[in-house]
Formats: structure tokens, sequence, C-alpha cells
């Protein structure tokens, strides 16, 4: 097992964004270019913190964890503006906002846990 594997902040943002791409992909009314940032971005979480987890350095890990935590943000973004366009209804968007959220505190948390390193 890879040590990015073992976090609870992986397996959380796992979850959201394979519950992230699930609703993407069964949507067929998204706009073609929202669904495409909004793929990437979600993938962008989970693979920014994976990458950030095998640096050496406690400023790399740094790095990849701040930029984990601007996809979540851009998610947020596409999230509201899906929201408001009707492609998301609104009792599922907050569901995804709460778990977005509760993601970017975590990483925001192991941000400051390498602060503490240094």
């Amino acid at each position: 097992m890879f040590d990015f594997e073992k976090l609870e902040v992986y397996q959380i943002a796992k979850a959201l964004v394979v519950d992230t791409l699930k609703l993407i992909y069964s949507n067929n009314t998204i706009d073609p270019y929202i669904k495409d940032q909004w793929k990437r971005a979600s993938l962008n979480i989970i693979l920014n913190l994976s990458e950030g987890t095998g640096r050496m350095t406690a400023a790399d890990k740094k790095h990849f964890i701040t930029i984990a935590r601007s996809s979540v943000f851009e998610c947020v973004a596409i999230l509201e503006v899906a929201s408001q366009l009707g492609y998301v209804p609104l009792n599922e968007a907050q569901g995804y906002y709460e778990r977005y959220e509760k993601v970017s505190k975590m990483l925001l948390g192991m941000f400051r846990s390498h602060n503490e390193k240094e």
C-alpha cells in the first residue's frame, strides 16, 4: 500500500471524486466544457494529493497540498454554476458542497501540520 492510500483525506476525497465523476457522466445535459473542467479539477484533487505525498521535503509536500486544495475550490465554483444552471438539484449540490468543504478543511490541516515540521 502506498502512503497516500493510508490518508483519511485521500479516502474521503477519492469517494467524492468517484461520486462527482458518476454525476458528470450520468448527466447528459451538463455543458461539455463544464463537464470537462469539473472532471479535471476533481481528478486533480487526488492526483496532487498523491503526488505531494511522494515528495521528500515539507515545502514540496505543501506545494502539492495547496494545488489539491485549489482544485477543491475550483470544483465548488463549478458546482455552484452547475447548480444555478439546473444541472444539479439544489439538495444534491448542497451534499457535494459539504463534502468539498470537509476535504478542504482536512487539506488545510495537513498543510498546517507540515508547517510544524519545518
